[in-house]
């Protein structure tokens, strides 16, 4: 369970500026429905030129509709110059903190904002663009935004980088190039830590090598499903065989074959047995119940 501050709780659960400025001088779309978090920020100026009126539309998790809705409260009254300034540090600080695994909101709202000063600037007519080269292909993740979270927020690992933009937390074949990021902006204070291999267990009974799955599954892939909005469900084990079926946005992703094969069955070669295999229970994907936990 994440840790959330009351701040955040408030906006949460009593979300302000839900909805679309009639008429906007800037629109901002960022994020993908397919990966789990989307936001789009409407903006009206007044006749100074600063921010009357602001709202918002998201889909996501409670840290995701709460950075949208302090968003949208902190904004107004700035000048477009203002409010360009505002950083994710900015956001997640004014709600007194966000867990780490949910900084990708606040960094999310301000691509947003940026995208609809972008789009005022440009009279309506401007759609923003990802500036640099995509690393991470899962998310579509550039090189200039792993290099913006990790100056902006001091960041020196792969796990802090996904943390805040999501980048490697896919297939994880971009870890490589983001580490390379970090070294090169980081330097000094970037530490090899020695990973030592996972200890598979020696012949052990079926029971025993279900149990070991399930815990895989519970410990080492459904958080990370999770924190984009999908989840996973062990359906059945046949010898060497496992099979799952995918919930939540993960049952909806273009993405789930790639995240069968290099996530799910990564994972259970890695802690459980080489020998073991991954199939998709597309039937079962379709029918609501609930996953073991």
């Amino acid at each position: 369970m994440w840790e959330y501050t009351d701040k955040l709780k408030d906006h949460f659960f009593n979300p302000r500026n839900v909805g679309e400025v009639e008429n906007p001088d800037g629109v901002g779309e960022v994020g993908s429905l397919a990966c789990g978090d989307a936001l789009k920020l409407t903006f009206k100026l007044d006749k100074d030129g600063k921010i009357a009126d602001a709202k918002f539309k998201t889909f996501g998790c409670a840290s995701a509709i709460g950075t949208s809705s302090v968003l949208t409260e902190m904004i107004k009254g700035l000048t477009l110059d203002e409010a360009v300034k505002l950083t994710n540090k900015d956001i997640a600080d004014y709600l007194g903190g966000l867990p780490e695994q949910k900084m990708h909101c606040s960094v999310m709202g301000r691509e947003a904002l940026e995208a609809a000063i972008e789009n005022c600037r440009g009279g309506g007519r401007e759609k923003h663009e990802l500036e640099g080269t995509v690393v991470c292909t899962c998310f579509g993740v550039t090189d200039q935004e792993i290099e913006r979270v990790v100056i902006e927020n001091d960041l020196t690992t792969v796990e802090e980088v996904t943390n805040y933009c999501k980048a490697g937390g896919g297939c994880g074949g971009c870890q490589g190039e983001i580490e390379r990021i970090i070294e090169k902006i980081q330097g000094d204070k970037v530490t090899e830590v020695p990973v030592s291999a996972p200890r598979r267990p020696g012949k052990m009974t079926n029971i025993q090598k279900i149990q070991l799955i399930q815990q895989t599954i519970n410990e080492q892939i459904r958080p990370a499903l999770r924190a984009h909005g999908g989840n996973i469900e062990l359906i059945d084990v046949e010898g060497d065989k496992v099979i799952v079926a995918f919930r939540g946005m993960c049952a909806q992703c273009k993405l789930t074959e790639f995240t069968m094969k290099d996530v799910v069955e990564a994972k259970l070669k890695e802690f459980v047995s080489e020998e073991l295999f991954v199939e998709e229970d597309k039937e079962s994907a379709q029918e609501p119940h609930n996953h073991r936990e």
